[in-house]
């Protein structure tokens, strides 16, 4: 806690908040989560001093305040951020984030017998109505299609990580081969790989969903996997990350997520290709293989979804596809149409001659 009051000293302020986040983390959620909920109750306190209102006791209404705060403060990343291009706000995705901190410090709060109900609303947002019989959502979740990038741009990207670093490539190889969210990348052992079988297992603590998987990886990625095996061995030649820092600094330790993003980016600027991040991989990979024809549970069980639902939100064919598609269709109604015409002109002629 000493570490997430000196980075946000309201958190140190307000007692309960502090003994909610000790929870979390002795529960052992993740470093990256327990800083997510200690950034979205920072700023919710940071509103609620500001407006002289107590969190403990705090209405809808207040929330309601916090969710205006959010959707209205400039936004470093400008028209980007919000589809009306008005250059304000968070991202939806990045709102529902905050208000989860929220929810969930309320919920602690009715636990310890601080508070009869929770003023963050659940249940899925539908215009008009109710979920369960409580409240809606203040917030309704968008949910847009994941971006990938077309052939040109991709071949742009990779002509980019060619002149790169053999780690550098095998991990974009890697990313893309076996759907990697950027943690389980960066987190790969050299005793998580099978080079005889070209599979690596990813572990269950590395994952979002907890769950472990063992995946493939394709015969072109083991020899660029062999050649950064080899190159690994003049950084440390112990067993234990696969992929290690070559920074005069940190030569030798584990590679960072923060270091792996840099390099994406970097590269997807050179590329002219801006959108592109850690997780185009992921979504382009699982974006193939629906269109190879793979099954959907076949796919979920491959990305380590929990359920069909959330790998839906990775599939999408580009509108080429989905074109060619129509076009086939199109085409065999056509035919049978005419076909019928046809048959109806010639029993015509037949009468006509009878």
């Amino acid at each position: 806690m000493t570490r997430l009051a000196e980075k946000w000293p309201v958190l140190g302020r307000h007692e309960r908040a502090a003994e909610w986040l000790d929870i979390w983390t002795n529960l052992g959620r993740a470093p990256r989560t327990i800083d997510a909920y200690a950034r979205g109750l920072a700023e919710y306190l940071l509103v609620c001093e500001r407006d002289g209102v107590d969190p403990l006791t705090a209405r809808r209404s207040q929330v309601a305040l916090f969710v205006r705060e959010l959707t209205t403060r400039p936004n470093r990343r400008g028209g980007n951020v919000v589809a009306m291009d008005s250059g304000a706000g968070l991202s939806n995705a990045t709102l529902q984030q905050r208000l989860v901190s929220v929810r969930l410090f309320y919920d602690f709060l009715i636990e310890e017998g601080l508070r009869e109900s929770n003023p963050v609303g659940r249940g899925r947002y539908t215009p008009g109505r109710h979920f369960g019989g409580q409240p809606r959502p203040l917030v309704a979740r968008m949910v847009k299609l994941p971006w990938i990038p077309g052939e040109s741009e991709w071949l742009g990207v990779l002509a980019g990580f060619r002149a790169e670093p053999v780690r550098n490539r095998v991990m974009l190889a890697l990313a893309y081969d076996a759907a990697l969210r950027r943690e389980e990348l960066c987190s790969l052992r050299t005793d998580d790989l099978d080079p005889a079988h070209r599979t690596l297992r990813v572990r269950a603590e590395t994952t979002k969903t907890r769950r472990e998987r063992v995946v493939p990886y394709s015969a072109s990625t083991g020899v660029l996997l062999a050649e950064y095996l080899r190159h690994r061995a003049t950084l440390s030649r112990d067993r234990g990350p696969l992929f290690l820092s070559e920074s005069r600094r940190n030569r030798g330790e584990p590679l960072t997520l923060w270091t792996w993003s840099k390099v994406v980016h970097r590269v997807a600027l050179a590329a002219e290709v801006p959108r592109f991040s850690t997780h185009t991989t992921r979504h382009l990979c699982l974006t193939d293989l629906a269109r190879m024809g793979w099954e959907l549970h076949a796919i979920a069980t491959f990305a380590g979804h929990r359920s069909t639902d959330s790998t839906m939100r990775y599939i999408h064919l580009s509108g080429r596809d989905l074109a060619a598609k129509l076009n086939r269709s199109m085409a065999q109604i056509h035919a049978h149409r005419v076909s019928q015409l046809t048959a109806a002109g010639t029993g015509a002629a037949t009468g006509d001659r009878t």
